[in-house]
């Protein structure tokens, strides 16, 4: 059996929505101590829903696609199903990940409710 699913590969090798977001209206950073990933998302929301996502990350292939698919499970989707993303639903989403590359997608969902926490106080609204 192959060490990485083909998903994985594949949003490693062509990650989606890769940049910065000039105008965010909520960016979360987070990072892991252990592995020296560091994931930093940017969100565009209008009118409760993620209207842009942009992702930078600092780490291994896990991590960039974990970043990857993040965005693209989030992307148009209204702040509440936003806000209920987990890091089994991204490790689902890419076929799984071997277990000692799960805190990859942890990051993933941790940048995207930093996210989501920047954007609350910038904007008073509660999501």
């Amino acid at each position: 059996m192959a060490l990485y699913s083909e998903k994985v590969m594949e949003h490693f090798r062509h990650p989606r929505n890769v940049g910065v977001i000039e105008d965010a209206n909520g960016i979360g950073e987070v990072g892991n101590a252990k592995c020296g990933d560091i994931m930093k998302m940017y969100l565009k929301i209008e009118n409760g829903v993620v209207e842009d996502v942009k992702f930078e990350t600092f780490g291994c292939g896990s991590a960039i696609a974990s970043s990857s698919m993040a965005t693209e499970l989030i992307k148009g989707k209204p702040l509440s199903e936003v806000r209920q993303l987990t890091n089994k639903a991204v490790a689902e989403a890419l076929d799984g990940l071997p277990d000692y590359k799960m805190h990859c997608s942890v990051l993933a969902e941790e940048a995207i409710q930093a996210a989501l926490e920047d954007y609350e106080k910038k904007t008073g609204e509660k999501v």
